[in-house]
């Protein structure tokens, strides 16, 4: 272990972002309503760029009009390369209220892109006198920001989380595909006349899974675009999950029970791991390193391991 300590990740619950369009005023009092932890309003992707203007000031409205509850309210931006960010940012730090937690940087290729918006951002919440700072989450979703991943999440106090934008991601890269997210039918291995399907996906997010635990952010996956597909979507949640990401999108509401089934560890798990903390405890007081637990090692890695799952399930329970 380095002597540089790994820094904490936010404690807060991140298991499903739940996404709508800022221009659509029906969608946020039903946002408001539902199981995400995390609720994106959003002025890019899905909102037309006649709309831009009207969508921002709805979004203005809606922060501060409806109830959010105990959720965590963020706005997605439009990226840097388009004349809509800037004033995405000025209005909603000069007319929003203190409720908005976040903003949503899409399409980030560097550090230099969090400076710009740090420093804007800093500005207005000087000149404004706000009191709480708002915070960053960012998408990766191109070579450049895949090659620059560990740089941007370092770049700014502000930066709590990032997620994969797989769609744009496999543009920037060339791939050929037109999915967003999931098994692509053209990515498999063959053996003995049988195909074998792996994850196109895996590396891209292994190396933000690492940057944000090196810098104490959240992980977390992005989009599943087919929304009829319930056990793609859970499978691939299953496999973020596994490699350390905290929670996925919902780009649909039948998306977010889906996303908190798999990202709440179930009772079973998390017996389990309070049973091997208490195992190694009662090692440590035998003057032991290790134990055995139900017949495999368990050590101070297991300890570790276990405490993520039981410090999971307390957020939940909390």
């Amino acid at each position: 272990m380095s002597f540089r300590l790994q820094p904490p990740a936010p404690a807060r619950l991140n298991r499903c972002q739940l996404f709508g369009p800022g221009s659509n005023t029906k969608l946020p009092p039903k946002m408001a309503a539902s199981d995400a932890d995390v609720i994106n309003l959003d002025l890019e992707d899905a909102v037309a760029p006649d709309d831009k203007e009207q969508a921002r000031k709805l979004v203005i409205e809606a922060i501060g009009d409806i109830d959010w509850g105990q959720k965590t309210l963020s706005v997605r931006i439009n990226g840097l390369d388009t004349p809509y960010w800037y004033r995405d940012v000025v209005d909603l730090l000069e007319q929003s209220s203190d409720r908005l937690d976040m903003i949503m940087i899409p399409k980030v290729g560097c550090a230099e892109d969090i400076y710009a918006v740090d420093a804007l951002v800093t500005a207005i919440e000087r000149a404004k006198g706000r009191t709480k700072p708002i915070a960053f989450e960012v998408i990766i979703e191109s070579a450049a920001g895949l090659s620059h991943v560990e740089e941007i999440a370092a770049a700014s106090p502000r930066m709590q989380a990032m997620s994969l934008g797989a769609a744009d991601f496999a543009a920037s890269m060339g791939m050929q595909t037109t999915g967003i997210g999931g098994t692509q039918e053209d990515y498999y291995m063959l053996r003995d006349g049988q195909k074998y399907w792996s994850d196109p996906w895996h590396w891209a997010q292994t190396a933000i899974v690492a940057a944000c635990r090196t810098h104490g952010l959240l992980p977390v996956d992005g989009p599943f675009g087919d929304f009829s597909d319930d056990d793609g979507f859970r499978a691939q949640a299953l496999r973020s999950a596994t490699l350390g990401m905290v929670g996925k999108w919902a780009i649909h509401p039948k998306q977010v029970a889906l996303a908190n089934e798999v990202f709440t560890p179930p009772e079973s798990k998390v017996t389990e791991a309070r049973e091997i903390l208490a195992a190694m405890e009662e090692a440590k007081r035998s003057g032991a390193g290790a134990t055995v637990y139900k017949g495999r090692l368990v050590d101070i890695a297991s300890i570790k391991q276990a405490e993520v799952i039981v410090r999971q399930s307390e957020l939940i329970a909390g």
